[in-house]
């Protein structure tokens, strides 16, 4: 596990804004130790632990690209198709031990390696074969046409793959194609995951006429499993400052990361900023973000806190924008913020200066069929109904007063923040 000081998150300022606290946390957090070997079937979403070098070359022979026939590039038509004899064929996955003589092509189909000499096929197509066998071969091919050099997608010996990589399906099939079986990656990071307060009940337990079913727990644990971690659900911690403190400190011992939901703000009734600091260190960043400007950064026994909104839009927020890059340090491997895609805007908004906000918006064709982003008609932090019912969320800078109908703004799918 990652071991810090308590004083490495310390701000002094009003409010942090988001990319200084994306720094700190790139500039503080060190990925968890520890490196295991996996099959190629669990490798999906786990981080490379070394550079991953390819063995060979790929393709690991020349071959044909299309069905047609091979022949010396030196023997191609110039002006007139010109008859050949077909002196042999070689299928995919077949030896290409064929000699052709002046004047004869081979035969091949797609993957076939190709005959020695011959560096050039003619599409199938483009072919026109006689009654008695011989083939008519067009003029004006490119020398070297529809054929896969060894190498040409990989040289042996190349870098493919970066340690602190997040394996793809389509890098996993670069693996196999390499002919790995399994692949040294950095361990799971494990996250403890907590929600705060007496307003809470599981669900399935009785609710009291003043509670609600605790449904922060659940989203973070869901984009925790996401995000390839290990999680440690801690339940629910009524607002009782010894009781947090010791259960805060019993999970910083066996984990990397500590996430709490709610209970970080300012008020009389917030107990975990007292439970915190009674066993660790806290500092409130009051980060310049709506929704979720409560969100909370400290060290407990060397392990890190996050202390998240209890408001579940501000918590999906924070998450996304917060957590996730911070779990991205500690698996080791680089954050790479979300790509926006521009869109016009069809809302109105006004917002104050030198705050990020986030708005949950739909997308919908405009007249003219280009898309165009639709603000969720009702505001609040804690409709859930505006994440189920929306695609994604429109990101406003610092600099950003306000919003007018047709104006591109920077939208931010769902599915590139989680």
């Amino acid at each position: 596990m990652a071991q810090l000081s308590d004083d490495c998150f310390a701000f002094g300022g009003p409010l942090l804004p988001v990319d200084e606290a994306l720094t700190m946390l790139a500039d503080r957090l060190e990925p968890a130790d520890g490196v295991e070997s996996v099959p190629l079937t669990g490798l999906d979403g786990r981080v490379l632990a070394k550079d991953m070098a390819a063995p060979m070359p790929l393709p690991p022979f020349t071959n044909s690209a299309v069905d047609g026939y091979a022949l010396d590039g030196a023997a191609i038509p110039m002006k007139d198709g010109a008859i050949f004899t077909v002196a042999g064929r070689v299928q995919a996955g077949a030896s290409a031990d064929i000699t052709a003589a002046a004047g004869e092509t081979v035969r091949v189909f797609t993957g076939a390696p190709m005959p020695a000499g011959m560096d050039t096929v003619f599409m199938q197509e483009d072919v026109r074969v006689k009654g008695d066998g011989r083939v008519v071969l067009p003029p004006g091919l490119r020398r070297g046409a529809n054929v896969r050099p060894a190498g040409e997608d990989v040289e042996a010996g190349q870098v493919v793959l970066e340690a602190g990589h997040r394996m793809r399906p389509q890098d996993v099939a670069l693996a196999a194609a390499l002919g790995f079986t399994r692949v040294e990656v950095r361990r799971r990071i494990r996250v403890a995951v907590v929600s705060t307060g007496n307003e809470i009940v599981a669900p399935g337990m009785p609710r009291g006429p003043a509670q609600l079913f605790d449904s922060n727990r659940f989203m973070l644990v869901s984009m925790l499993t996401r995000l390839g971690c290990t999680v440690e659900d801690l339940d629910i911690l009524r607002d009782d400052r010894n009781a947090t403190a010791s259960v805060l400190a019993k999970a910083a011992a066996g984990n990397d990361l500590i996430l709490a939901s709610g209970g970080v703000s300012t008020g009389e009734a917030d107990f975990v900023k007292a439970a915190v600091e009674s066993v660790g260190s806290l500092v409130f960043w009051r980060l310049g973000i709506k929704p979720g400007r409560p969100v909370a950064m400290g060290v407990i026994g060397g392990t890190p806190f996050i202390g998240l909104p209890g408001n579940p839009v501000a918590s999906f927020v924070t998450f996304t924008h917060i957590a996730r890059p911070a779990i991205f340090a500690l698996s080791g491997t680089p954050f790479q913020p979300p790509v926006a895609v521009p869109l016009r805007a069809a809302f109105s908004y006004k917002k104050k200066a030198g705050r990020r906000e986030y708005v949950r918006v739909s997308l919908q064709r405009a007249a003219g069929g280009a898309l165009e982003a639709v603000k969720f008609p009702r505001e609040g932090a804690g409709l859930l109904s505006s994440l189920v019912e929306t695609d994604g969320l429109v990101e406003l800078g610092e600099e950003v007063t306000a919003v007018q109908p047709g104006q591109m703004v920077a939208f931010l799918p769902y599915s590139t923040l989680l």
